[in-house]
């Protein structure tokens, strides 16, 4: 086939199988890297994952490698692809000014997680400024559902309350529930990478926020897991209640954070499709299944 090439970092992933996935329906080339295909933080492999790359999009994540991002973007940056599309997170922020984010807000990140992906965000900004490459960062919030494209679930809070339900354990909770979190589907935060991808030109230079808009209490959230589980599997509901947390929660732990996507979507036209319920209906169905 010919084509462009695009590489995918972290292809094997909730978000970068889908994105890979969909991306092999289109006329270009795809390589679909992952940690199986090397060390990417050896300088050399990482030069032939993405050698005579058009555009490469990296969604590499892993909370036990804080220094990942970084020292992964500086080698990507010195082996100067075309485009280079990020994946961030809404938590670079760090405690954030208010709970309505829309990418104005200055940034603070407080755990070294975030100072990472901050970290690898500005070394990829700042090469686009001096014309090295195009760089698009797109910050993410909560993403959870089911990858149809590899059968695996996200790694976060939610999938491990369903997992609770489903073994009919009680979901407990460190803080009183009403913490609002933006809670963007899989399917949703695919689409907006590629369409990162496909507005680079117009996008590159600066980050841009994607979410729903919709703050969903995390109490309402886990008891609409315990809800849909036992309706579900003819059940009653697991109880979700609150105790004291095992250690002091950060700030940032007990902000709110719901994404003002209208930037993002004016210049490309995105929007996220599923509903709260509908993904949770979702995931619980294919865990069920």
């Amino acid at each position: 086939m010919t084509g462009p090439l695009v590489v995918v970092l972290g292809a094997t992933g909730t978000i970068g199988s889908v994105v890979a996935a969909s991306l092999a329906e289109r006329p270009v080339r795809v390589r679909a890297v992952s940690r199986r295909s090397g060390d990417l933080r050896k300088p050399e492999e990482l030069r032939k994952a993405v050698d005579g790359a058009d555009a490469v999009v990296y969604l590499l994540a892993d909370r036990r490698a804080p220094s990942l991002d970084s020292g992964v973007m500086t080698e990507l940056l010195d082996a100067k692809p075309p485009v280079v599309i990020y994946a961030g997170t809404v938590t670079q922020v760090g405690v954030p000014p208010r709970s309505l984010l829309d990418g104005t807000e200055e940034d603070r990140p407080a755990t070294a997680f975030e100072k990472d992906k901050h970290a690898a965000e500005r070394a990829l900004l700042q090469a686009t400024a001096e014309g090295t490459v195009r760089g698009v960062s797109i910050r993410l919030p909560t993403v959870y559902g089911l990858s149809a494209a590899n059968g695996r679930f996200d790694s976060g809070a939610l999938t491990f309350v369903l997992r609770r339900a489903i073994a009919g354990e009680p979901v407990t909770m460190w803080h009183d529930g009403t913490v609002r979190r933006d809670l963007l589907h899989v399917r949703d935060a695919a689409t907006a990478v590629l369409a990162a991808l496909d507005h680079a030109d117009e996008l590159a230079g600066r980050h841009w926020l994607a979410g729903t808009c919709v703050g969903t209490p995390l109490g309402d959230a886990f008891r609409m897991i315990a809800e849909i589980v036992a309706r579900r599997t003819g059940t009653a509901p697991v109880p979700v209640v609150t105790a004291p947390p095992p250690r002091p929660l950060s700030a940032t732990d007990l902000a709110s954070m719901v994404v003002d996507p209208s930037a993002f979507q004016e210049r490309t036209g995105w929007a996220a499709r599923v509903s709260v319920r509908t993904g949770l209906e979702d995931t619980v169905a294919a865990a069920l299944a």
